[in-house]
């Protein structure tokens, strides 16, 4: 029988997806590459630099990698792909930030040639204090920035430099919840703890958490609190995200809540445990001045900053943690893509990938729930058709986005999920106001006051009211376990991060059936399908696969009595 994978010279894989082995092999791929293009019967990843060092960070070796690429390819691997393994899984590690007793921090390698390379770089110089002997002194300021440096030439550093503690502040997690339900981690929340902290040596102490939303990342975050036993300031996406992480540490731990600070656009608290947005943060007063809060940063002596969706950390907070590299840093994600390229900041001023697991295999163990990709192609009327035929690139993506044929898509899905808790989600402001006021949902935008945002959430959660139609602020950071249903009717052009943000709204485990169901509507034939197979990468990356409909066909889906 064929092997499933192609791997070339150019270092980009080809993927067979109707192959017995496709999904081991995939599994296996995902670790050290990353998926490029997902068409239905050939899927293309790429061999990088960075995929290879994340790869090396939780202790994958080269080995592993030549040996499963040997394992699963149809021809011979070529040599200069075995080289680059080889070589960019050994540079991980090969140079190393330490601090000595005086309290200097150097650069340090076991080759001497990498030392000579990095001394003479221009990049790197101005960071550099001096070279004595076979090591490079750095300044102390600068030991965010000599790193950001180094891996843009090729030289991913290991920081072993070690950490201030901070204020101490330790406190317990319940084994009951204040909720009366019984609490313990699970094995993959221990186990990622553990990677982080790696029992409190320089190894550990800076890096980012994969976990799929609704896999519990804010118990994982409380997890790396708790071990770490120091004042702590969590960086978060919006308010209410504020107020649910601060819901979860009472219900959670035995922190009490005068200890517990928010510092946002309508507070400025600072306590030992302090949750601060990242929009209070790069707030300025007037274009070009200072950012008037990053003063939060030394306002504690922090033992540990938390970084919530760290995909979509601001660049100034990028620029602020390059002068932190002295405090404990954990990134919580649920995708390392950034729509910015910043993967590699990411990497070198939070810290490497520590800790990943498949969905898939979180799935298959009922910690998330069992999901399926639906979309469903809708057709154009001729009068928009022909507009959209004239129009440039971005208006002929709005007008894809905003069909009102789509409007037709979501009554057939309402009527075939008639008893289901739906989640509407869209970009566009008046295609969700004209979908509420059609179908009489009520609508969450950013403009609807915060009390009014949680009284409507937390009718959902009750079962008060089964729908919702939600913008871009429902991407991220909310908590409504029993949303079976997501309805995509427009979305930010190819983002794979926001594909797998909206997904993640139905992904926490349900109380009874554990399935949900993720829709796509996508305007035949036009450039909305293309950006909409970009957005859907990293979701079949983590092995979901969509089903694909015309409007007629899913229409033959739906009861009949239910079309009455």
């Amino acid at each position: 029988m064929a092997k499933p994978l192609t791997v070339q010279s150019d270092k980009t894989m080809l993927l067979e997806v109707d192959n017995p082995e496709f999904e081991a092999c995939r599994d296996l791929i995902s670790k050290f590459a990353e998926l490029e293009k997902s068409p239905e019967y050939m899927h293309t990843y790429r061999i990088s630099p960075l995929s290879l060092w994340n790869a090396a960070s939780i202790k994958m070796t080269a080995d592993e990698i030549i040996d499963g690429l040997v394992q699963f390819a149809r021809y011979s691997v070529p040599k200069n792909v075995i080289n680059e393994v080889r070589e960019q899984i050994s540079r991980y590690g090969k140079v190393k930030l330490v601090k000595e007793e005086s309290g200097e921090l150097y650069i340090i390698s076991n080759e001497a040639g990498f030392i000579t390379e990095i001394a003479n770089n221009r990049a790197v110089q101005p960071f550099v204090d001096g070279m004595e002997g076979d090591k490079i002194r750095i300044k102390k300021e600068y030991r965010g920035h000599i790193k950001q440096a180094l891996i843009k030439i090729g030289f991913p550093v290991e920081d072993l430099a070690g950490y201030d503690e901070g204020n101490k502040y330790p406190f317990n997690l319940r084994p009951v919840t204040k909720g009366g339900i019984k609490f313990g981690m699970r094995d993959y929340q221990r186990a990622s703890v553990e990677a982080f902290h790696a029992g409190g040596r320089n190894e550990g102490g800076s890096g980012v958490v994969v976990l799929p939303c609704g896999a519990g990342k804010t118990i994982v975050g409380m997890g790396v609190m708790q071990i770490v036993g120091a004042e702590t300031l969590i960086l978060v996406t919006n308010t209410l995200s504020i107020r649910q992480w601060r819901n979860e540490i009472l219900d959670k731990t035995d922190i009490p809540e005068s200890d517990i600070g928010e510092y946002s656009g309508e507070l400025k608290e600072i306590k030992p445990i302090t949750i601060a947005t990242y929009n209070i943060l790069t707030h300025r007063k007037k274009k070009g001045g200072d950012f008037t809060h990053f003063h939060i940063f030394s306002a504690n002596n922090w033992g540990l900053i938390v970084y919530d969706e760290v995909h979509l950390l601001p660049a100034p907070v990028f620029r602020m943690t390059s002068e932190l590299q002295a405090k404990r840093r954990l990134g919580l994600t649920a995708t390392l893509v950034r729509e910015d390229g910043l993967e590699e900041d990411v990497f070198s001023l939070i810290g490497p990938k520590k800790y990943d697991v498949p969905w898939k295999e979180l799935e298959a163990k009922s910690w998330i729930a069992e999901a399926n990709c639906v979309e469903i192609r809708v057709p154009m009327e001729d009068d928009l058709r022909m507009r959209y035929s004239v129009a440039d690139d971005r208006e002929k993506f709005r007008l894809a986005s905003e069909n009102p044929e789509k409007l037709r898509a979501i009554d057939y899905i309402l009527k075939k999920h008639a008893s289901n808790n739906i989640l509407v989600i869209g970009q566009y402001i008046n295609q969700l106001e004209e979908i509420s006021q059609k179908f009489k949902i009520p609508l969450i935008t950013g403009k609807t006051p915060l009390p009014e945002r949680q009284e409507l959430y937390q009718a959902f959660r009750s079962g008060q009211i089964k729908q919702l139609v939600v913008s871009k602020v429902a991407n991220f950071s909310i908590d409504l376990p029993d949303a079976n249903i997501a309805i995509q009717v427009s979305g930010t052009f190819g983002s794979r991060q926001e594909e797998a943000q909206r997904l993640g709204r139905i992904l926490r485990p349900k109380s009874n059936d554990n399935t949900a169901i993720f829709y796509s509507l996508i305007s035949r034939d036009t450039n909305e399908e293309r950006f909409g197979q970009n957005r859907q990468l990293f979701l079949t990356e983590q092995g979901y696969e969509y089903e694909i409909y015309t409007l007629d066909q899913f229409k033959e889906t739906v009861p009949e009595e239910a079309l009455k």
